[in-house]
């Protein structure tokens, strides 16, 4: 079959990776969503976060080095089955104040998070054989999971009325869209022409490297010819000292791999790691720290209960995010630190606001949280399209692997949004009674209710 040109859009491949960013970005958002509903008011929603991110951050750190080795259709069933079980596992547990453990639980959101790090970091290099304008799509299907996993919990939850445990499992047949797109949707006609390039590469390179152990072998059996027709009686060492060397020169070449790998990987930290993970840890810190205490006077607002200050927010955020991440084919961006230095200024910004209290209206603030959706999303797929176009073809598939593992920001900062709100909130409290009151409902009703609400 003809392949696609680079350049161009296929429209199958434009959908496979559309749907490959929604659906291995939109389990981690439900079951954010569903943080509340599976631990219980008394238990610490934190430890469902931790969860969803930590094996999602050890799979970035670790698999970019070994997980070339297994096929992507090996790898798309893999992510499949261990989202469908960490799912199933999350619905299935019975409540924990109805004897259900919450072990269990986190041990369902422990497989989800598996895949959907393994899967992320997979289909990013998959982009590596279908040009940008997969990229493009990717980027645009995991900005468009923030607002449906948040948004199709909510409704199924309160407009249908489904319970949890319905609505979990209902998730749990999404992954099976992943299968359909990659075996159906996505012409793997591309894949298959490299990947066969590269066997080829890789045959001729063994049958070369085959040909000089057999020399090698050769001269070492005539040598011992040699030696025995001489009467040397030197033990028969040869064969055993040459299959040694075989194996030595084997895993020399595989640490040799493992320490370019780790060379790429210091090249890629500068130019594209650093402004990814400044612009995390400052988007992180604002949605869980910062927001949560910009509470306006209701009569000053389009609410009617401040419990529904935070999911407008997110929600806005969530809009800003899948708008830039789906700008690539129209807007570029190639100096990846300015809108990261932008998103520590919008931190900056909203902090000194929820401090003293300056920004006159609550639609001042939609604006710059939508702003702030805006730069999250620009530099998140600006720097995978950078690696695209600036990393040589040869590095290019691990690079854009490797780069996913900037989450580590969610683990080292995860205590400072809590710091930052309490004292927010603290000095606020210490200003004017109105605003300790705001302070009481968000500790009260926000935190509690609708912290749980999604971050893509």
């Amino acid at each position: 079959m003809p392949l696609p040109l680079p350049g161009s859009p296929d429209p199958r491949v434009c959908t496979a990776f559309w749907l490959f960013g929604l659906i291995n970005n939109v389990l981690y958002v439900i079951i954010l969503s569903a943080a509340l509903d599976l631990v219980g008011s008394g238990f610490p929603k934190g430890v469902v976060l931790l969860a969803d991110v930590v094996p999602s951050f050890a799979t970035k750190l670790t698999a970019p080095y070994f997980i070339h080795l297994i096929p992507y259709s090996a790898r798309v069933i893999i992510l499949v089955g261990l989202s469908v079980l960490g799912m199933l596992i999350i619905s299935l547990t019975p409540a924990h104040t109805d004897g259900g453990s919450i072990a269990t639980k986190l041990a369902g959101v422990v497989l989800a998070s598996l895949s959907s790090g393994a899967g992320e970091l997979s289909f990013l290099g998959l982009t590596h054989f279908y040009g940008r304008f997969s990229l493009a799509a990717w980027g645009s299907g995991t900005g468009a999971a923030g607002l449906v996993g948040a948004g199709a919990y909510a409704i199924a939850t309160t407009s249908f009325g489904l319970s949890v445990k319905a609505t979990l499992l209902g998730s749990a047949c999404l992954p099976v869209i992943m299968l359909v797109s990659f075996f159906v949707v996505l012409p793997l006609g591309p894949l298959r022409h490299l990947s066969r390039e590269a066997s080829e590469y890789q045959a001729i390179a063994d049958e070369s490297n085959d040909f000089e152990e057999e020399a090698e072998a050769r001269q070492v059996d005539h040598e011992h010819d040699i030696n025995e027709r001489d009467g040397l009686l030197d033990p028969p060492r040869n064969s055993r000292s040459y299959a040694k060397a075989i194996v030595a020169s084997r895993s020399s070449d595989k640490w040799a791999l493992f320490r370019e790998n780790l060379n790429r990987s210091k090249r890629l930290f500068i130019p594209f790691m650093v402004p990814l993970l400044l612009v995390y840890i400052a988007e992180y810190t604002i949605n869980q720290g910062v927001t949560p205490t910009l509470l306006f006077p209701l009569e000053e607002t389009p609410f009617e209960q401040y419990r529904a200050f935070y999911p407008t927010y997110n929600a806005i955020y969530q809009m800003g995010v899948f708008i830039s991440r789906s700008s690539t084919p129209f807007f570029r961006i190639h100096n990846l630190y300015l809108p990261s230095f932008l998103q520590v200024a919008n931190l900056t910004f909203l902090t000194l606001h929820a401090l003293f209290n300056f920004i006159p209206n609550v639609y001042l603030i939609f604006v710059v949280i939508f702003w702030e959706g805006l730069l999250g999303g620009l530099v998140y797929v600006n720097t995978f399209a950078e690696i695209t176009d600036r990393v040589p073809p040869a590095e290019r598939e691990f690079s854009l692997a490797a780069t996913t593992l900037v989450e580590i920001d969610i683990l080292t900062t995860t205590p400072v949004p809590e710091i930052l709100a309490l004292v927010t909130s603290t000095v606020k409290a210490g200003k004017t009674p109105e605003t300790a009151a705001h302070c009481t409902v968000r500790k009260a009703e926000l935190y509690l209710d609708v912290n749980h609400k999604s971050e893509s």
